[in-house]
């Protein structure tokens, strides 16, 4: 069963060709390596690999079609330089058949100044629509010496590739403290973010945009964002439609986040697109290669489409009757002429599976499924609930019981999520499901300082906010117990990130509440934090996201260890850039200094997501037996 829920998902990317006839996805291979398939699902047969990576270092993230016959794809490597965990980026050009692997990314040179790891980004797949993509990349000063012409150009700038030849042509020159480019889908950058540098190399608390009329050179202010720890402020562009010549971006609603369109003719004419009373308007709907903008979605109890494109918005809810057990569609990619379109379509009982929709024929031809190894495993309803904080506040969250259980007297766990500026969605999730197959009450709360709530829930964060978000946490834990789901004595909490710094921390505050706690690649010194951040750009954002005072302290659980009562287990690996194994070796330290049962496991060369298969179902596995041994199950 372990083997069953750890394994990688079956697609972790995908894409459509232009004339809509083949899909290429990276799936799973081996461990924690990635393979490239191509496939022509309409015709049915097998899926092609074409190429793989071995995952230990490299890793192969994204892979689209540029043409009919040719996918630009992206790479990623970890390695630890020293004390300092670093991440390459490549970026490279591939026939479907495999053939004409080409590197995209820029190469350095003994003359160059410095190395930079950021292979480039693709901005726009149509380029000129004769097979060039353009690309943003950072551009490096090389030396002068010996040389009759000097290249100076230093930042990002943006480039036409040609995908076949390599040949490059500027764009737009490189500018030190641009950070985005925007192009609006037909091969024209039309808005562009810059990000002030302070003498000290740090980044600012804000971006400035600038955005540019049809046809002209000029750039003009559009907006300022600024970076409120962990929330923003101002409007923040997304996409360019050019055909309405207008920019969608989000921005502040009566305290909660609504999309907006901002027109690019020299006005600045806002308008109100779609806003919800009760929660952010945080997802961007597009389709197809121009990234079409169709509509957004909120996600209250359950997340929600909202189309202002028609034929869109009659397909989606005829497709989600037509699958009821995957009510959860969306439209994944579509041809050039959007006459078919990849999407998903899954559930809380259901991993889900890709399609590819032909509108003409109104056929629906299976792709692949996410998770074909829990096929056969029953699989548990995911309900959202409310449940009442210690100053009468309701807390949303999701509830998940075992399959067949009349939901009382049951182990039980809470789970909170990590970010903290992230929120728990209703759907399919591999480990609050492998609890639930294990026979446990599992609990996910959105509790204050999570995101998606608006200004005021969110406050500020949930490390400045720590007391009031753990006050939830535990609230949540208090309400299995008065309401007769948990069974007295049988309560663990289990987290991942800062859900693992959340576990550690409601240990803290509580120490009889939880029987067991289970910490994953949690952070556990907000001071020593701040510092892992110190050589990067974001280091003042961090600082001010996580604040100074007497709650850094208090809020540390490895500062508090001699509190914590119950056994802990902890898992990290060694290469995750979003918290060092560091924290959890401190951790480790300050419980058996404390005298306090412990145990931490670590992975080799895996980062913050430990994505390897082997390695999750090797850490379900021992959770499952530490949670039946600390609960005496």
């Amino acid at each position: 069963m372990a083997r069953a829920f750890g394994a990688r998902e079956g697609i972790s990317q995908i894409s459509l060709s232009p004339d809509g006839s083949r899909v290429a996805m990276i799936v799973p291979a081996g461990a924690r390596g990635a393979a490239l398939m191509i496939a022509d699902p309409a015709k049915g047969g097998l899926p092609v690999s074409i190429m793989q990576t071995s995952g230990d270092p490299e890793k192969l993230a994204s892979c689209q079609w540029a043409t009919t016959e040719r996918l630009v794809c992206r790479a990623l490597v970890m390695t630890r330089n020293s004390n300092l965990i670093e991440g390459y980026t490549r970026l490279f050009a591939i026939n479907a058949d495999g053939k004409d692997f080409k590197l995209i990314t820029a190469r350095v040179n003994e003359r160059s100044l410095y190395f930079h790891g950021d292979g480039g980004r693709v901005l726009d797949l149509t380029g000129d629509g004769k097979g060039n993509v353009l690309v943003a990349r950072q551009y490096v000063p090389e030396s002068s010496i010996d040389r009759v012409v000097q290249r100076n150009d230093e930042g990002l700038g943006v480039e036409r590739v040609d995908l076949k030849t390599l040949q490059r042509r500027p764009v737009e020159r490189a500018k030190r403290d641009a950070v985005e480019y925007i192009s609006d889908g037909v091969g024209n950058v039309r808005i562009m973010g810059v990000r002030p540098i302070a003498g000290t190399g740090y980044s600012a608390n804000e971006i400035n945009y600038f955005y540019r009329k049809p046809e002209s050179r000029t750039w003009e202010p559009l907006s300022k964002l600024e970076l409120l720890g962990g929330r923003f402020r101002g409007f923040n562009p997304y996409t360019v439609d050019p055909k309405l010549n207008v920019a969608f971006g989000f921005d502040d609603y009566n305290g909660r986040q609504a999309l907006w369109k901002v027109a690019l003719d020299g006005s600045l004419k806002r308008d109100l697109v779609i806003a919800n009373s009760q929660v952010d308007v945080d997802d961007l709907i597009q389709i197809g290669r121009h990234r079409r903008v169709v509509g957004a979605s909120i996600a209250t109890d359950v997340r929600r489409p909202q189309f202002f494109d028609p034929e869109l918005a009659a397909l989606s809810k005829a497709l989600a009757k037509a699958l009821p057990k995957q009510p959860l569609v969306s439209f994944v990619d579509a041809s050039t002429d959007e006459s078919k379109l990849l999407m998903f379509a899954g559930g809380d009982t259901h991993p889900g599976t890709f399609y590819l929709f032909d509108k003409q024929s109104r056929k629906l031809a299976e792709v692949l499924p996410v998770r074909a190894d829990l096929a056969d495993v029953p699989l548990a309803t995911m309900k959202p609930i409310t449940f009442p904080a210690a100053d009468g506040t309701k807390i949303p969250g999701y509830l998940t019981l075992p399959v067949n259980s009349d939901g009382k007297n049951l182990p039980a766990i809470v789970m909170p999520h990590g970010g903290p500026s992230a929120r728990d969605e209703w759907g399919f999730d591999w480990w609050a499901q492998f609890f639930a197959a294990r026979g446990f009450a599992v609990l996910q709360p959105n509790f204050r300082g999570s995101a998606g709530y608006g200004s005021d829930w969110f406050a500020d964060n949930g490390f400045k906010s720590w007391k009031t978000a753990m006050g939830d946490v535990n609230d949540a834990g208090r309400w299995l117990l008065s309401s007769g789901i948990a069974r007295p004595g049988k309560l663990g909490v289990v987290g991942w990130s800062y859900g693992g710094y959340a576990a550690l921390q409601s240990g803290v505050v509580d120490p009889d509440l939880y029987k067991a706690v289970i910490a994953v690649a949690p952070v556990t010194d907000l001071a020593a934090w701040k510092q892992e951040f110190f050589e990067r750009s974001n280091y003042p954002q961090v600082l001010k996201m996580v604040g100074e005072g007497p709650h850094v302290r208090e809020g540390s659980p490895a500062q508090n260890a001699s509190a914590i009562r119950a056994p802990v287990l902890m898992f990290h690996g060694d290469l995750d850039m979003n918290v060092e194994i560091e924290e959890a070796r401190l951790m480790e330290r300050a419980l058996r200094g404390a005298g306090k049962s412990v145990e931490l496991v670590e992975y080799k060369g895996l980062a913050h997501s430990l994505d390897d298969s082997a390695v999750r179902a090797d850490m379900l596995e021992k959770s499952d037996v530490f949670l039946r041994k600390s609960l005496g199950l």
